[in-house]
């Protein structure tokens, strides 16, 4: 009950109700922030648990698309007793990408079940100019990191976010783009012809591109302790708004081309019976025919 007291309280608070400064101080300047020129550096921040199959896609568009005025570390959380995506990193680790340096991070199952953890260890421990916070299923296709990093040129916000991301209806687990990616691990392209342009509003939790200078001082909500606890199971991330909040920023839309996301019905993290697998399936498809027609 107290952790749920506690969520309500944060959420609310995540949309404005109490000062940000009330838990993180330290928010960095503007002024303070450095204004990169240059080839600069970037690290994605992925989280997998028993979703291999998008990752696959996720991994092989930095092969497909490797960038060239950008560096770039790929660092996955992930899970050993997954061993599905552990085969996966294993493959990946092989393929040699210029511009690409893959940083697999293990964690056990209930630390990774709390995104904020992993995100919070990046965002402190980066040396990167900027973090891109996303999922594994989201690609990086031709243009996207280039672009991304004519965008960032001098750039002091302390959040931004591509202005149009490609996504696909949501697709069932039979699907053939998902099924090719449950077999051994192998570069995947994709069929782009099945996404459609979405426009989001703020930098919601996949297109989260933060200021190194921010991440290393405020981390990932490091200081609500909440969204740093280990979990038995795949926590809600509630953190995403909360992070928000505390670097004062919705994020500012940039125009970033190849931004492409594969939507799905099930998620991998969902447990317990069918009965309550199946709930959560169906009010994802409402929320998603809801949004669809907002």
């Amino acid at each position: 009950m107290y952790d749920g007291l506690r969520l309500a309280f944060f959420r609310l608070a995540a949309k404005g109700w109490v000062p940000p400064q009330w838990f993180e101080p330290n928010l960095p300047p503007v002024a303070s922030r450095a204004a990169k020129t240059g080839h600069l550096s970037l690290e994605v921040v992925s989280h997998c648990w028993n979703y291999s199959h998008f990752l696959a896609y996720q991994l092989s568009s930095l092969v497909l698309f490797p960038p060239h005025n950008l560096s770039v570390t790929m660092t996955v959380f992930y899970c050993p007793e997954d061993e599905q995506t552990e085969r996966l990193l294993a493959f990946f680790s092989e393929q040699s990408v210029p511009g690409v340096t893959w940083n697999w991070q293990p964690l056990p199952r209930q630390q990774l079940f709390r995104r904020g953890i992993g995100r919070n260890k990046a965002a402190l421990e980066t040396h990167a100019d900027w973090v891109w916070f996303t999922d594994c299923d989201l690609m990086f296709r031709e243009g996207c990191l280039d672009v991304l990093a004519e965008q960032l040129q001098n750039r002091q916000s302390a959040l931004v976010f591509p202005r149009e991301e490609r996504c696909t209806d949501l697709l069932a687990e039979d699907n053939p783009m998902l099924k090719a990616g449950t077999g051994e691990p192998q570069v995947l392209d994709i069929d782009t012809s099945s996404f459609t342009s979405k426009f989001p509003s703020k930098a919601t939790g996949p297109l989260q591109i933060a200021h190194g200078d921010v991440c290393r001082a405020v981390g990932y909500c490091r200081n609500i302790d909440l969204y740093q606890q280990p979990t038995e199971q795949f926590a809600k991330c509630h953190e995403d708004r909360a992070f928000r909040w505390l670097i004062r920023s919705q994020g500012e839309p940039l125009p970033i081309p190849g931004v492409y996301r594969i939507r799905h019905i099930a998620k991998g993290r969902y447990t317990g019976s069918k009965a309550n697998t199946g709930v959560r399936t169906a009010l994802r498809r409402l929320q998603s025919w809801l949004r669809d027609r907002a």
